[in-house]
């Protein structure tokens, strides 16, 4: 194995668990939030937790699309 194609290796991987992470905070920060929401104002709680759920969405499609930017990194060597 060249040099190049093992640093793109390692690279995809690392990018791989780097978006996982990302992925995780910004999920929990929407729902630590939203909870955060309801507790203020629990007359609101049906239009906060369709907003949670569309950002959480939102990041979810970020993540999937670096990971499969990884993912073709990884198999295209």
């Amino acid at each position: 194995m060249e040099l190049g194609t093992g640093l793109a290796l390692l690279g995809a991987g690392i990018g791989a668990g780097i978006v996982a992470l990302g992925a995780g905070l910004g999920i929990g920060k929407i729902a630590s939030s939203a909870m955060e929401s309801v507790a203020r104002q629990p007359e609101s709680a049906s239009k906060i937790q369709t907003l949670m759920i569309l950002g959480a969405a939102l990041v979810e499609g970020v993540a999937f699309f670096c990971a499969l930017i990884a993912f073709l990194i990884y198999n295209s060597k």
